[in-house]
């Protein structure tokens, strides 16, 4: 505060003074936003904010404790991040009130208008009352308190009183710093779990998630209690920080910040999730622009993740050095050879001598050979990771021609354990794109959509590490099919490979898969696979989104759609291969992505494909078929009803109905409706769709308009995802309508209370003289408005039903299939059979359709649909 606007409040009292704090504070966070966006770098504006406040703390302080006639007066201190002197717009004032006894009761009155004054004039003030007792007692027992106290800064009042509660809470006292280390250390473990160990995610949390604000926080942390550290650059005199590495850290710190400070002024309150809802803006203010390649707000979250991930980095190299310095300073420090180029001491691995990288610089991967080959080493030394970090150079044209370098990366990509691991430690140590310069490229490279939740690299890791779990016995129940397949087929790093090249050419334009094939085909011939074995990895590169499409999208029970699949897979290697690549790269796409449904597809697909493999399904004549189908069913119910009550109801069913539902869905079919007997429609059954991944519901009803539209807006409304949806009408009004379902969260309904829920509302709904749709309240996700998805029609023709298939990709959002269905209905349009995908905030649905008397669709009815559904998705 100036002189002018200190004399103004003392002359002041009550409702003007509280003004004058409110006015201050709104001047001094406007000036700071105007100094923001003339780029002051956000260290200075987060010290000047810290000043700030402590002008308005120590200014009420005076007024309302330090004028008490008591002899000795609480102190006033700053701690945590403000104790720092670091606040942010948004960030919470964290201070402590340091009794000099031990009963807060003589101040109580003035300590209570003093923190009242703080939260009328709008501060954000996170207080504790304690006495020195209190703070040892309390420091003793929380961690967290313990490190706030670390950071304590005295505002006003007895340097004595707060120099005395320092000396108590320090090393010496409670939490030595082996401990104090030991424990932050875990706290971060648990920490980065909550975020899947990943900094990766679309909507990162800059403080809390890997290689966030938190992670600097913790080296300093730790600096401060076994060093005595005041700065971070305290830790170069002592070893531990190189000046690069220090400037490199302040760097990425000062990024982070600045986009700290633009959340905070953005939303106006303390916000350190990085939503959708603030991306675009914030690369903007940042001077992110969009261009022909690539949208300005990819750009920024590319530097974003390289950022993090460089302070992973660092934060990794620090803390082993620590480690080094505070866990295992007294075990033995005898270095064991395991080679003429590595030892092993004190369980990590380090280099002989600081020139072995540079003598010997195909050592920069035979290191993590070494780590896969001797599973009890803990890790790389600190030091050692800085001499991979400084010589990165070295991996250039002739690095990646030296036989020996070639083959010691196909050497770790063969081995038997650690693979995954090893090739994450290459990715942070940056050798893994420096080795593979195709891969640097896709590093932090995001996409902006709700389907691929992880940058590219990161998804590229998890699908093999997914495949690399399928090995793992311990692992095993998770995919038991997957787990077994993966046992007999001959090489599987031809899989690993496949999956590291899979999606390696991403962003550059043109398609990724062909690309990345040719990629493939290169590296192969390069490192001295066989011409079969690089032509397998291509095909996988180039066919790995084949099976997910053909099986989500196509009806995988027609011969003819699997006999045109199995002979693009060609043989049983090629089939085995691309089921456990799409399996894994499914799972790696998002935590949503993969259920149970999408895997009973993909096994479905894969049986049927093996079958077809072996002996070539015939596409037998459909009446031959049917008459087979009816047999079996008939000889599956004999003795449960008669056989005349069974032909009597499949009188009114045309080939369609036997063509599209199973044996087993056949007789359940004809014993619930037999049993029903008279009653009034409609008849509703819940069950679990064992086969299918997920829960069926059969409607048998009148059939009559809009009842798709009612039926999905029902379901909808309920928050059930339709997966796939099966709609006869029979030659007596009536409709047998299947519904394969899924909770939210991609699991089956639960019987009791959620069935009868579901029922109820159903039969009431479709009770009605005329069903209609029910006005749809439920809300799409926040993100997807972030995201915009033109409707697209395209038609295509089912050879073998003489159906016209249209296909529908849209903006997902609540009530879209009742949206599709009154269309079709308002067309005169029937519909027999839906297969619905969802890829985050896009659909790309699948309608098997024919016009009111039971024929494909002309040109001119297409284009007549075609342009009702765009007009009305997309009002």
């Amino acid at each position: 505060m100036n002189k002018q606007q200190l004399d103004a409040l003392e002359a002041s009292n009550g409702p003007e003074r509280l003004g004058l704090y409110k006015k201050f504070l709104k001047e001094a966070t406007q000036q700071q936003y105007e100094q923001f966006k003339q780029g002051i770098k956000a260290a200075e504006l987060a010290k000047l904010r810290a000043d700030n406040i402590d002008g308005v703390l120590q200014h009420a302080w005076r007024q309302y404790v330090s004028q008490s006639k008591q002899a000795d007066v609480p102190a006033l201190i700053a701690v945590g991040g403000y104790g720092r002197s670091e606040l942010h717009p948004g960030s919470d004032i964290d201070i402590m009130i340091l009794l000099p006894g031990n009963d807060d009761s003589p101040w109580h009155k003035e300590l209570s208008a003093f923190l009242t004054l703080l939260w009328d004039i709008g501060l954000e003030v996170g207080h504790s009352v304690r006495s020195i007792a209190d703070c040892i007692e309390q420091a003793k027992a929380d961690i967290t308190i313990a490190t706030n106290l670390m950071e304590a800064r005295l505002l006003f009042g007895s340097p004595e009183l707060f120099d005395n509660m320092c000396v108590v809470v320090d090393q010496q006292h409670i939490w030595p710093s082996r401990d104090f280390f030991a424990a932050k250390w875990q706290e971060q473990i648990e920490r980065h779990n909550k975020f899947d160990d990943t900094a990766y995610n679309l909507e990162p949390n800059i403080k809390e998630g890997p290689g966030g604000l938190r992670d600097i926080q913790m080296i300093g942390w730790v600096a401060k209690r076994h060093f005595g550290a005041n700065t971070l650059h305290d830790l170069i005199k002592h070893d531990f920080l190189t000046e690069d590495e220090y400037v490199l850290l302040m760097q990425n710190q000062e990024f982070l910040w600045r986009i700290r400070f633009a959340l905070h002024f953005l939303t106006h309150r303390r916000e350190d999730r990085l939503l959708f809802d603030y991306q675009r803006e914030i690369a903007e203010q940042l001077g992110y622009k969009d261009d022909d390649q690539q949208l300005g707000v990819e750009k920024f979250m590319k530097q974003y993740y390289r950022s993090v991930a460089e302070l992973s980095r660092l934060n990794e190299m620090l803390l082993q050095l620590f480690q080094e310095a505070i866990l295992y300073a007294d075990e033995p420090g005898q270095p064991v050879a395991i080679n003429k180029r590595f030892q092993s001491r004190k369980g990590f691995i380090e280099v002989v001598n600081e020139n072995i990288f540079k003598r010997y610089p195909f050592a920069l991967l035979e290191i993590f050979l070494l780590l896969e080959q001797h599973p009890e080493l803990k890790g790389v030394r600190a030091e050692t990771i800085r001499l991979i970090r400084a010589h990165h150079y070295l991996i250039d044209d002739g690095f990646r021609k030296d036989l020996r370098c070639r083959s010691l990366f196909m050497e770790i990509i063969r081995q038997p354990q650690g693979i995954t691991h090893e090739l994450r430690r290459m990715h942070k140590y940056g050798i893994l794109g420096a080795y593979l310069p195709m891969f640097a490229k896709v590093v932090g490279q995001m996409q902006y959509d709700l389907f691929h939740v992880y940058t590219v690299d990161e998804h590229t890791l998890f699908v093999v590490r997914n495949l690399r779990r399928m090995t793992v016995e311990e692992f095993s129940h998770e995919l038991p099919h997957c787990s077994e397949i993966i046992r007999r087929i001959p090489k599987p790093e031809l899989l690993y490979l496949a999956g590291l090249f899979h999606d390696i050419a991403k962003g550059r334009g043109g398609d990724h898969s062909e690309l990345g094939a040719e990629d493939a085909i290169q590296f192969c011939r390069q490192h001295g696979l066989s011409e079969y074995d690089t032509n397998t990895v291509a095909w996988l590169v180039n066919q790995h989104l084949l099976m997910s499409r053909v099986s989500q999208r196509q009806d995988i029970s027609d011969p003819d759609v699997i006999n045109h699949f199995a002979d693009t897979v060609g043989n049983r290697d090629h089939l085995d291969y691309l089921y456990l690549l799409t399996v894994a790269d499914m799972r790696a796409t998002s935590p949503d992505v993969w259920n149970s449904w999408k895997g009973s597809l993909l096994r479905e697909l894969y049986d049927n494909t093996r079958k077809a493999l072996r002996k070539r399904i015939a596409s037998i004549d459909d009446d031959a078929r049917v008459e087979e189908i009816r047999s079996q069913a008939i000889e599956t119910i004999a003795n449960k009803v008669t056989k005349e009550d069974v032909l009597a109801l499949w009188e009114e069913l045309s080939q369609e109905y036997f063509l599209r539902y199973s044996i087993n869905e056949i007789v359940n079919h004809a014993l619930t409706i037999i049993a029903y007997g008279e009653k009034p429609l409609p008849i509703i059954t819940i069950h679990d769709a064992l086969e299918y991944g997920g829960s069926e519901i059969f409607i048998y009803t009148d059939t009559r308009k809009g009842l798709f539209a009612a039926i999905t807006s029902v379901l909808d409304q309920l928050g059930l995802s339709i997966v796939d949806a099966r709609i006869i009408r029979s030659k007596k009004q009536h409709s047998f309508d299947s519904y394969i379902v899924l909770e939210q969260d991609g699991t089956r309904i639960e019987a009791g209370m959620r069935m009868a829920e579901i029922e109820k509302a159903l039969t009431t709904a479709l009770s009605r003289d005329e069903p209609r749709s029910i006005n749809i309240t439920r809300r799409a996700p926040r993100q997807h408005k972030h995201f915009d998805v033109s409707t697209e029609v395209n038609f295509h023709t089912d050879a073998r039903t003489q159906e016209t298939i249209m296909e529908v990709i849209s903006a997902d959002r609540p009530g879209l299939l009742a949206q599709i269905g009154e269309i079709l209905q308002n067309n005169n349009i029937r519909l027999h059979n839906a297969r619905i995908t969802t890829f985050g905030a896009r659909a790309e649905d699948m309608f098997y359709i024919s016009d009111g008397s039971g024929n494909m669709l002309n040109e001119a009815q297409q284009e007549k649909l075609s342009r009702a559904v765009i007009e009305q998705l997309d009002l």
